[in-house]
């Protein structure tokens, strides 16, 4: 069966009552709900394990945990943005994110920080990229792409934002403060940006095409859904598992720690480079064949950080090809359920499909260390899990549509 393309399966048309302040305003959001509630906590968990005595596990697991909930919290909050938007989901969630940031930095035991990390799951879940893509998805229609991509660019920029923001008052005040802080800035960004911005008439979904199924519910069920779902998670344990091994595969192969936090950082720039040739890439590959490439390389560009021993500038090249091609990913997922299945349920579908994916990124930081003593270092690792990339490359190649009847 051939592909679809994004004038295939997607519908839409170009103005459909879209408000001018959505876009700007997503990608500030994008930029502040990442940069406070994801990426402060990779640069404060020293401190908080320093000052209250908890071990390093059992802070990540509380931040995992988060995830966790984000991920099954997603499917819910997908069939309200169906129905409803992205308005009032999108300014609870804000106002959820605020409130559990407060109880982080106030938390007096590991037991009340852990449950205000799974509040902050369900903030996770209704500020993060799935409500913003539904938005834009419905609003911009046939455009979506353009927008999509102009939103994970800004969102891109979140860790180069807050990270550095974030290690600076904590440099002055305590991490218990610093949330505090960040908390405030969380809710003067975000709270009036979704509530104002988003106001526009939520337009009702185009009808779905005929040669596709009618129902979320019978997509959900078909084999090409559950091969993508199947093809995406593995891909994406795979490569969330390359990201956090980076590190520590390039000072097994000599690079000092500064260097190799360098080459994380460039891999970094290579996501937003990356997802500025995705219009580019959608508009002269099909979806399968352009799922299915984007997977392969992947795994391909995992085989060579696996077998390329040196040297270290070379291995910051590949790096950042790594990252380019984890850009194109990003949008890749964004884009998967329209241009196969449309616009009508897109919220659903995408809650769906990417709650398996948001469950493999926490579990892949801890399964890949385990894996890599397992197997005795990271280039075996990582042959490993470029295995696993081909894997679901193979596995997307039956995610292609059928028509109906």
């Amino acid at each position: 069966m051939p592909d679809l393309d994004a004038r295939g399966a997607a519908t839409g048309t170009g103005d459909r009552s879209r408000p001018r302040a959505a876009l700007p305003a997503l990608c500030a959001t994008q930029i502040t709900s990442w940069g406070i509630v994801y990426y402060a906590f990779p640069v404060l968990n020293a401190r908080i394990t320093a000052d209250t005595g908890w071990s390093t596990t059992a802070t990540t697991a509380a931040f995992s945990g988060a995830l966790l909930v984000s991920a099954v919290t997603g499917i819910p909050v997908g069939r309200i943005l169906d129905r409803r938007g992205p308005r009032a989901v999108m300014t609870a969630g804000s106002l959820i994110g605020v409130v559990a940031l407060l109880a982080i930095a106030y938390a007096p035991s590991l037991l009340v920080f852990t449950v205000a990390w799974l509040l902050a799951g369900v903030a996770m879940a209704t500020t993060f990229y799935q409500p913003a893509f539904a938005a834009l998805t419905r609003w911009w229609g046939e455009q979506r792409v353009r927008a999509l991509t102009i939103v994970t660019l800004a969102g891109g920029l979140a860790s180069t934002a807050f990270a550095p923001l974030t290690a600076a008052l904590a440099e002055h005040f305590s991490w218990r403060t610093t949330y505090a802080v960040l908390a405030v800035l969380l809710a003067a960004i975000t709270i009036p940006a979704h509530a104002i911005a988003l106001k526009a008439p939520w337009p009702p979904a185009h009808p779905q095409p005929t040669q596709l199924p009618n129902s979320s519910s019978s997509v959900a069920r078909s084999r090409p859904f559950l091969l993508l779902a199947a093809a995406l998670t593995l891909n994406g344990f795979a490569m969330y598992a390359v990201v956090i091994a980076l590190v520590p595969l390039l000072t097994e192969r000599g690079a000092d720690p500064t260097t190799a936090a360098w080459a994380l950082g460039l891999g970094g720039a290579g996501q937003t480079l990356g997802r500025t040739l995705y219009t580019s890439l959608a508009r002269r590959t099909g979806v399968t064949t352009r799922t299915v490439t984007l997977i392969a390389l992947g795994g391909g560009t995992t085989v060579l950080l696996a077998a390329v021993s040196g040297p270290v500038p070379l291995l910051v090249v590949i790096a950042v090809a790594v990252g380019m091609v984890r850009g194109n990913l990003t949008l890749l997922q964004a884009t998967a359920v329209a241009d196969r299945w449309g616009t009508t349920h897109y919220g659903r579908l995408s809650g769906l499909l990417g709650a398996p994916v948001t469950i493999a990124s926490a579990l892949a930081p801890f399964a890949g260390a385990v894996l890599a003593g397992v197997l005795g270092g990271y280039p075996l690792l990582f042959t490993v899990l470029a295995f696993i990339s081909f894997t679901a490359a193979l596995l997307a190649l039956g995610s292609a549509p059928r028509r109906a009847g």
